[in-house]
């Protein structure tokens, strides 16, 4: 592995999904006008974040019923999408350098007929859906009907994905990643979808669930990305949750899916304490998923104070680097469910960062890649680092 710069062997990256901190100035181009996730929620839930706050969250713009602090214990900032997109697979992206000069598609009255009827054709079976909907409604609608004929469920939402939802006891699993590949093959060109979704679920009409046994096929990402940087450098990359999905596994020494926050939360201690350098970066999906799509403004908290209770409990080393950060917003208090084009706070501590830096808004996340990249010894072609900004000289003792 190549030498590590500023005195970080190994880098703790964590994704709070769609966490976002106020909406951007081009908010009105998408409908976000006045998104705020955690702005908004702070209005409307007091929340208890001591820890975060501590680190310099409330410094990195005034939210109600947290106060900025004097002396934060870690680096601040807010990072600019400078992709035109406000999903999973562009914000992660360009977290990893790479900037969208054109959005992926999108389908707000649902794919084309012609495409639908190809598709159908190629799996051999009739669909069902076509429309952009919510996921645990759609199975709610449709669920029953899909029992009975064997169709898979088909929608989409704000962002660009193809989503196919199935019963794993009418079409299993094996059936549902066969009919999503071959989704992921027709959708090329002007229907290059950010990502294929295999949804299954279980249970009865009226209780149905959907089950852990997600799968997502991205778009290859380009290469020269800091995943291929860092695999030429040699560095060991744990990927937690849908980290390796966004990615196609490229670069990824080492992946673990996760069922929720909660488990997310266990395997990133496990996987800290068998990886000793390198890059484990983890996403936690339940802020978006679970709670922003759904609206859920207590839920949304509610995450938000488990992850602050749970920060810590991280066995950080005198040579890690913790980034907080996220990849979009998704506003509960709005009356949409989708995503919103929202700035995403920059949090990162460690014994090698210098505390009460304020690195400002930053002209995209593509930076924090960058930064990465520079510490293990590796450059990406977009991005600005900000390790000189954040490594101290002495080294002090550091405690979230």
């Amino acid at each position: 592995m190549s030498g590590e710069q500023g005195g970080f062997a190994r880098v703790v990256w964590i994704v709070l999904d769609s966490v976002g901190i106020g909406a951007m100035p081009d908010a009105a181009q998408f409908g976000d006008v006045g998104s705020d996730t955690l702005g908004n929620i702070a209005k409307k839930h007091r929340l208890r974040l001591p820890n975060l706050t501590r680190l310099g969250l409330a410094n990195i713009k005034p939210l109600p019923g947290l106060s900025a602090v004097d002396q934060p214990a870690g680096a601040f900032g807010r990072c600019t999408l400078a992709s035109p997109g406000k999903d999973t697979t562009t914000g992660h992206w360009e977290m990893a350098g790479i900037i969208l000069e054109h959005p992926f598609p999108l389908y707000p009255h649902g794919f084309p007929s012609n495409l639908i009827s190809e598709f159908e054709a190629r799996i051999g079976r009739r669909t069902l859906g076509n429309k952009p909907a919510s996921g645990t409604e759609i199975i709610q609608e449709l669920g029953a009907r899909h029992m009975e004929t064997g169709w898979p469920i088909i929608y989409t939402s704000a962002d660009s994905v193809f989503q196919v939802a199935a019963h794993e006891q009418v079409i299993s699993l094996d059936e549902l990643y066969r009919i999503c590949e071959i989704a992921r093959q027709m959708l090329k060109g002007p229907n290059e979808v950010g990502r294929v979704i295999a949804r299954p679920f279980v249970g009865e009409p009226g209780n149905f669930k959907r089950t852990p046994n997600r799968h997502d096929y991205a778009v290859p990402p380009p290469h020269g990305m800091l995943l291929d940087c860092l695999a030429e450098a040699q560095v060991p990359v744990w990927a937690i949750g849908k980290i390796s999905d966004i990615f196609l596994g490229r670069g990824i020494t080492q992946s673990t899916k996760t069922v929720d926050n909660a488990d997310g939360m266990q395997k990133t201690i496990a996987s800290m304490r068998e990886q000793q350098s390198g890059l484990i970066w983890v996403n936690l999906v339940d802020f978006d998923q679970q709670y922003g799509h759904r609206n859920d403004v207590k839920g949304y908290a509610d995450a938000l104070e488990a992850v602050d209770r749970w920060l810590p409990t991280l066995e950080l080393a005198p040579d890690d680097l913790l980034i907080l950060t996220a990849d979009h917003g998704c506003d509960p208090t709005t009356p949409s469910t989708d995503h919103s084009r929202e700035y995403t706070p920059l949090l990162l501590f460690g014994e090698h960062v210098q505390s009460g830096v304020d690195l400002g808004t930053r002209s995209t996340l593509a930076d924090i890649g960058q930064t990465v990249a520079e510490i293990f010894g590796t450059r990406l072609g977009a991005g600005t680092s900000f390790l000189r900004q954040i490594q101290k000289g002495q080294i002090n003792t550091a405690t979230v």
